[in-house]
């Protein structure tokens, strides 16, 4: 079954909408120019009442690694997306601070730029035939999340990426990783998004929110709903 998270969570209403409709993981937004922004007690007292199968990410942009672990530990974070790669859990490099629990790292993979350099998409794309080729397990990311975003918006763009051009290097890396489709997602678009990429997981945001930060129950469980039929099919 497809993997899916509801993201840019700012409220428990909204946190345990989305996990009675069937969730496997919520986002916490700590990026201070997000309009979906949290800060560590209010997301903390979220992911306290929530169940421990329920995956809880913290999406962060160029935060110290001290810093980053710093939160999570406070939340109470299962997992961390962001583009500057900590370190595995464990002591960071100054030895300070460490996480308390493993964490599943999310690489996320910006496909609007990718897209605009073909050399670059080359280039990756040859990497993750080498992993698929090869018997050793990778020592990085193991889950990368393909989004829309630009230089001047880190990530909830809301906006859809070129699924069919993007699919062969999806295909590829499908034998090697886990790869999230986000980026402009909505119920009536997902199962398309599904049926080209085949990913192991999908993650929305703007696409079941009534404003940003506050989320439509009827259109997560439609979101959910229609993840579920595509997998079904």
């Amino acid at each position: 079954m497809t993997w899916v998270k509801i993201c840019g969570i700012t409220n428990l209403e909204d946190a345990l909408a989305a996990v009675d409709a069937g969730a496997d993981a919520l986002g916490f937004v700590f990026y201070e120019k997000s309009p979906r922004r949290m800060d560590a007690g209010t997301a903390r007292q979220i992911v306290e009442q929530l169940p421990d199968k329920v995956e809880k990410i913290g999406v962060f942009v160029d935060l110290a690694q001290q810093q980053l672990a710093e939160i999570v530990n406070e939340v109470g974070l299962t997992g961390v997306q962001c583009r500057l790669r900590p370190q595995a859990a464990g002591p960071s490099p100054d030895g300070k601070t460490k996480y308390k629990n493993p964490v599943r790292m999310l690489m996320p993979l910006s496909v609007t730029r990718l897209l605009e350099d073909e050399r670059r998409l080359q280039g990756l794309t040859a990497e993750f035939v080498r992993m698929s080729e090869s018997r050793k397990p990778s020592t990085a990311f193991d889950t990368f999340l393909l989004d829309s975003s630009t230089p001047e918006k880190r990530g909830g763009t809301g906006k859809v990426f070129d699924w069919q051009r993007i699919a062969p290097l999806v295909q590829v890396m499908n034998k090697s990783v886990k790869v999230i489709a986000a980026g402009g997602l909505t119920p009536e678009n997902v199962g398309k998004a599904m049926r080209i990429l085949h990913p192991w997981g999908v993650d929305v945001s703007s696409g079941v929110e009534m404003m940003p930060g506050k989320k439509d129950p009827e259109k997560v469980r439609a979101f959910i709903r229609a993840v579920k039929e595509t997998d079904k099919n």
